[in-house]
């Protein structure tokens, strides 16, 4: 599945860049210019928000980070596949509609406001319900929902940045759009997504296997919502104190107000992982000392700093068991949950194996 995806992710984008060289090469704009340096051009710059709002996800996901390969896919779809599907329904609705009035505008305005959100945070949500579906062990709540939908979200807007770039191909043209896409709203794309990532990964917590079905339109619904009202306010603002004007009254108070969700679910989450440990604590498998180190983000990281001056064998078994007590806990909460899977015992079995032999390595029980 991660291959097939990652395939037809990465197909899709270069579909995408190849449409995007040759309008390159046809625009006038860039006549002069070697279109595959302004594509090249278009891309570093795409990278400065990716950069950022990737670094944003990792911040979230640093506890117990979800597997790489999903994570590529996932992007890889959203680069891809999404970018493909909505610009194909986009620019299908923004003819239809202008065939019918006679009014570019108006097509334009129809295709903003109406046709690209709806079209693009339905593909959108379809890699995070794939990933939820395919992956489901790995998507353990809220959280990890939130992580895969920004990771689709970004992809998408990574490629979507692109397009922009390179149509805004002169000087001032080009700066005032990577002002107002890579540096003022760098986290849009990834906010409206995040509404069906919540739900998606809510529905992992829920007793019934199939909450899913009806837990996806009620996170899909206000993303579509959110980005059309996003589209609506900036459509046709060109002037860049304007669009500043925009993104403090509209962007940075939904902005914060993400920031504190997704606070509150992490806590909650740190909780919850304290209550499945003191579990095992019941049973001597922890120490409290211990539960409160893995729990709290100064004690992970004072961990980390001790085992290091310890040496690389001790420093490698502390990662070992940090993720291991994560993982345990995680595993832990899907039974109670309901959600166990046949192999539980046998997967708890390893972790508790994997728990006990790291802390015998960094705290020096065996020889090194």
């Amino acid at each position: 599945a991660t291959i097939v995806l990652s395939v037809l992710g990465g197909l899709g984008l270069l579909a995408m860049l190849v449409v995007v060289y040759f309008s390159a090469m046809e625009s006038s704009r860039v006549a002069t210019q070697e279109t595959w340096v302004v594509v090249v051009l278009a891309s570093v710059l795409a990278l400065i928000p990716l950069i950022i709002v990737l670094g944003a996800v990792w911040w979230i996901d640093r506890w117990e980070p979800e597997p790489p390969g999903v994570l590529a896919a996932a992007f890889l779809w959203g680069a891809g596949v999404a970018t493909v599907v909505s610009l194909v329904v986009s620019t299908s609705a923004s003819l239809l509609v202008a065939s019918s009035t006679g009014s570019p505008s108006r097509a334009q305005f129809f295709s903003a406001v109406v046709s690209a959100p709806i079209g693009e945070e339905s593909t959108k949500a379809l890699g995070v319900l794939i990933v939820f579906l395919v992956w489901r062990r790995t998507f353990n709540g809220p959280v990890d929902g939130i992580v895969y939908a920004c990771v689709v979200a970004e992809g998408f807007a990574f490629a979507e940045d692109i397009l922009y770039f390179v149509r805004s191909a002169s000087t001032i043209d080009l700066l005032i759009t990577f002002v107002m896409r890579g540096l003022l709203s760098p986290f849009a794309h990834p906010t409206f997504t995040a509404c069906t990532g919540l739900a998606i990964g809510a529905s992992a917590r829920m007793r019934s296997s199939l909450a899913w079905i009806w837990m996806t339109p009620l996170g899909l619904v206000p993303a579509i919502m959110l980005h059309a009202f996003w589209n609506g306010v900036v459509w046709g603002r060109d002037d860049i104190g304007q669009a500043f004007i925009l993104y403090l009254i509209v962007e940075v108070p939904l902005f914060i107000t993400w920031i504190g969700i997704v606070i509150w679910l992490r806590w909650s989450e740190r909780m919850t992982m304290r209550a499945r440990l003191y579990d095992y604590h019941r049973a001597g498998w922890y120490s409290p000392a211990e539960i409160t180190m893995l729990t709290t983000n100064s004690g992970r990281s004072a961990a980390r700093r001790w085992a290091r001056g310890r040496g690389p064998r001790a420093s490698d078994a502390m990662k070992v068991f940090l993720t291991s007590s994560s993982a345990l806990a995680q595993l832990r909460q899907r039974a109670i949950d309901g959600h166990a899977e046949v192999d539980f015992a046998v997967r708890e079995t390893s972790l508790l194996d994997a728990v006990s032999s790291s802390r015998r390595v960094f705290t020096g029980r065996i020889g090194s």
